[in-house]
């Protein structure tokens, strides 16, 4: 399939909470700031050239995708929109937005990625600009961070109390769950960046989609 589809522009006004609890629905999305949505599917690996017509996130199960393979890379698949002003891409298997956040955000591209992380927690949460890894941590490991500089957004996890006023100590109001924790920790980074992405991106919203590795059947069965 291909028809040269643009990526979808979609309405949100949901915010990004609610990818705390997507568990294993998606292996990440990724955001970026400065570039169409194609042209983050050609920086995650895409053949611009070979975008599906668009699919649903329900859809997308149909397809032939090998996660794992013993011998080689599995199967990397994305869709792509837009939403806020920023695009998207929706990782399914084995994707490539952790591993080229420097590629993607070269040239001033700002780029937020998320990874759900289900079998090995805790979730993980880097931001990108012009080509560095500024900073990153584990939601509800903030205090363990990394990157060019690792304390950018210690203002909002303490606003939102995710850390104390020291930045270090985690806040658990009311000995509330490790899910709510991670939920407003998304809340506070998706509100520092302006990010929103409806949940129908995960349902029946379609989208065109891209391989980024591997060699699935991008044909529905």
């Amino acid at each position: 399939m291909g028809d040269g589809t643009r990526g979808a522009e979609v309405n949100g006004g949901e915010g990004i909470e609610w990818l705390a609890d997507t568990g294993g629905a998606v292996g990440g999305v990724v955001f970026a700031r400065g570039i169409p949505p194609e042209e983050l599917a050609r920086r995650m690996g895409a053949d611009p050239a070979a975008v599906t017509g668009p699919i649903s996130g329900t859809e997308i199960w149909d397809l032939d995708i090998e996660v794992y393979r013993p011998s080689g890379d599995g199967d990397g698949v994305i869709r792509v929109g837009e939403a806020a002003g920023w695009s998207f891409a929706i990782e399914y298997g084995d994707s490539t937005g952790g591993e080229l956040l420097t590629e993607i955000a070269r040239d001033g591209v700002e780029v937020v990625h998320f990874r759900p992380m289900p079998e090995q927690q805790p979730a993980l949460l880097d931001y990108a600009r012009d080509g560095a890894v500024l900073c990153g941590f584990g939601l509800g490991e903030e205090r363990w961070r990394w990157g060019q500089e690792p304390d950018l957004l210690v203002p909002e996890l303490v606003a939102a109390f995710a850390l104390a006023a020291d930045g270090v100590t985690p806040v658990r109001p009311g000995g509330e769950s490790c899910a709510a924790v991670r939920r407003r920790t998304l809340g506070a980074v998706g509100r520092r960046f302006g990010l929103d992405l409806p949940r129908a991106v995960l349902g029946e919203l379609r989208l065109p989609a891209y391989v980024v590795r591997g060699t699935p059947d991008m044909e529905l069965r």
